[in-house]
This record gives structure tokens, sequence and C-alpha cells, in this order.
């Protein structure tokens, strides 16, 4: 049986941007997640990294990293930040684009990674549009009107979850994100066994059908949303360690 500690998960989280010239506020619900994070995946036999306010280069280098480590069945990471469309924001308040991370764990940089598969859950805006929103601070940035080029630039074997739907804010208060919270009431429990992608849309169940807004914009949603091109069933969070071919 292989090493089940070899599964690699790489956790990002940027909360403190006092050296942003844009004045982004901190996000000091995003490190409380963190832990809990950094523990459920553990659970789930990975070999968790964590690192908060991280500069665009040393995010960069990150993931230049995986692409010469050894990894087991599945690559997990999850970055929690203030956004834009195809963006996140380093703790210097500068963009990161998603193009770029993609880019660096795909062929041929990232040889040990290749047929393997690469899940990511971003936590960040898409867009300043509220839905209407809660009365939380945002992980906000300006609408973009290209939300597909990112989309065409995932490596194979990859699926991409996003907080929130294009053009759209997502929401996080000083405890928590509506969509971590979540991911993380999953892996605790035993919808973790599920495939991937009744996985993700047991996520956008209960983000757009269970949560709501209080506060300014009482009754406000959220709508997460998912993009993949794997051509075979996944169980990256399952006990049983499932990998099978497309039936």
């Amino acid at each position: 049986m292989a090493d089940q500690r070899k599964n690699r998960a790489l956790l990002i989280v940027n909360y403190d941007f006092y050296r942003s010239p844009d004045g982004l506020s901190a996000r000091p619900g995003a490190v409380k997640e963190a832990d809990r994070l950094f523990k459920a995946l553990s659970d789930c036999n990975y070999a968790v990294q964590l690192h908060y306010d991280l500069t665009a280069e040393e995010i960069q280098e990150l993931y230049e990293k995986e692409c010469n480590a050894d990894h087991g069945d599945y690559f997990v990471s999850i970055l929690s930040s203030h956004g834009e469309e195809g963006i996140i924001f380093d703790c210097e308040g500068q963009p990161v684009m998603l193009t770029q991370i993609f880019e660096a764990l795909s062929l041929p940089r990232s040889h040990k990674l290749a047929g393997k598969p690469k899940i990511f859950f971003i936590q960040a805006c898409r867009g300043n549009e509220i839905d209407p929103g809660v009365w939380l601070q945002t992980d906000s940035g300006e609408p973009q009107t290209d939300c597909f080029s990112h989309y065409l630039s995932i490596p194979e074997d990859t699926a991409v979850m996003f907080a929130c739907s294009p053009g759209y804010a997502a929401f996080i208060n000083r405890w928590e994100s509506m969509f971590l919270k979540a991911l993380l009431e999953l892996l605790e429990g035993e919808n973790r066994q599920l495939e991937l992608t009744r996985l993700m849309t047991w996520i956008n169940w209960k983000v757009a059908l269970h949560f709501e807004a209080k506060g300014k914009h009482s009754g406000g949603k959220e709508m997460p949303c998912f993009v993949t091109n794997m051509v075979k069933e996944v169980y990256p969070f399952s006990s049983q360690r499932r990998l099978s071919s497309r039936h």
C-alpha cells in the first residue's frame, strides 16, 4: 500500500494586508479557518503545508517546489485572500494571476504531478457585485469582463472550485467564510467519502440553500461554482483511498 501521508496539501492564507497601498482590509476569520483546515486535511491523511501572508514571488515559489516534490495520489491546494476575477492578491496587495499558478503545475514543468488529480479551493472575490451579500468585509475587487481565460489554462486532471460566481463577492466575517465553512463541514463529516464532483455539488447545495446573510444585506446568498477537466472519478478525501477509471 502506498504511503497515505504522501498526498500533499498546500494552504496559502493572506489575512494581514498592512503593506497594501490600496488599504485592503484584514481578514481575521481566515486565520481561524486555516487551523481547522490544517487539522481536517491532516486527518484525511494529507501532509499539509500552511503559509500565511505571502508575497506574489513567495506564492509562485511554493507552487514551483510542488513540481519537484514526491506526491501520492492527490494534490490539494486552498487559497484564501482578497481577489478579482482570475486574480488573488498577495499580502502586499499585488495581483497573482491564477493562470501563473496553474501553468506552474502543468507539463512540461511538472512531470511529478502528471496524471495526478490536482484540486483547488479558492476563497476570494471574483468581482464586487453583491447578491445581495451579508454585512461583512468582502474579499473584494473590480469585476472583470474576461471570465474564461484562466479556465483554459488549468492543467490536465484538475478541478478548481471558487467560493462565488464570476463578478460576485465572496464573504468572510471575523470567524469564518461561507465557502470554507461548508468545505470544513464536509471534511469533518461522512460526506468526505464522496466522489469529487458530488462533493463539490454538495458544497454548492450547502452554501446556496443553507447559508444566508445577516446584518446590512440580510437574506443575501452566495453561489460557489467549479470547473473540472478530469476524465475519471476520484475520491480525494475518502478513507478507502479510491481512484477509479470513468465508467
